[in-house]
């Protein structure tokens, strides 16, 4: 039996892993802060997402990005599902949930990161792990991040009453230094020591999984050091059950009905 249990832990250990570093900010918030040793706004802002992107610039083919860029239906999909789709059936769930007495800001809060375009280092990470095609993953998180500059504001707008100004110029600038950057970076050493990289069997997948370990640390130890943090207990079990039967149930409709090959 502790061998079964050892075994399964092995092959989910970047889950184990997240929790682990939940714990961890929990009991030493600290260290991840943003005032705290590591220096977050620079070490994982900027380095640890642009170690992300090198990462993948230095594992994919020159060609494949070009086979990417040329996936229009699928690109189409993705921003339509992530932009329009999510945001409506949240607000539609959220309507239903009122009822069940979660509250309020709760909802809120959900329906505007339903409102948000594409993680960018997260979704390449997990669709590398997942053996997806990361450099569609890697064009519609760029894409989808420069489309919610104007789609976000709109939809929040729309389903939450309020909106924010947005600094159009800072937002490309991050995105560029940390996005396209480092992709081109990456892929232009890739075409330069191409033979030497391919005997080296860099673990590509393992690298990019601990640097989004690094990111979630630090985001929870931000999180947890901020002293206007006071969440009761119920109302983290509440999202927390509500946030992952929407993750399920959106994974069963993909699979059953869906089945969109990238």
């Amino acid at each position: 039996m502790l061998h079964g249990l050892a075994e399964r832990a092995r092959h989910n250990w970047f889950l184990c892993c997240i929790v682990l570093a939940i714990c961890l900010a929990r009991l030493y918030p600290w260290i991840g802060a943003k005032s705290g040793p590591l220096m977050p706004d620079y070490t994982v802002k900027y380095g640890a997402v642009f170690i992300i992107f090198f990462n993948s610039g230095l594992s994919i083919k020159t060609e494949e990005f070009s086979k990417a860029l040329l996936q229009v239906k699928v690109h189409a999909f993705v921003q339509l599902f992530t932009l329009l789709f999510i945001p409506l059936f949240v607000w539609s769930i959220a309507r239903y949930l009122r009822n069940l007495g979660i509250e309020e800001h709760l909802l809120t809060g959900l329906q505007v990161v339903a409102c948000m375009p594409p993680p960018v280092s997260s979704a390449v990470i997990l669709t590398k792990s997942a053996e997806g095609n990361e450099a569609v993953a890697i064009f519609n998180s760029a894409f989808g991040s420069f489309l919610g500059i104007v789609v976000t504001p709109l939809l929040l707008l729309k389903f939450v009453g309020t909106s924010s100004a947005v600094p159009l110029s800072k937002i490309f600038y991050q995105l560029s230094l940390t996005v396209l950057v480092p992709v081109i970076l990456g892929n232009l050493v890739r075409r330069r020591f191409r033979d030497w990289l391919e005997r080296q069997k860099i673990p590509y997948s393992v690298i990019g999984n601990i640097v989004l370990l690094l990111i979630i640390y630090t985001t929870f130890c931000d999180t947890f050091s901020n002293s206007d943090f006071q969440l009761p207990k119920s109302s983290l079990f509440q999202i927390a059950v509500v946030v992952i039967a929407l993750q399920l149930f959106l994974s069963f409709c993909h699979s059953t009905f869906l089945r969109v090959k990238l």
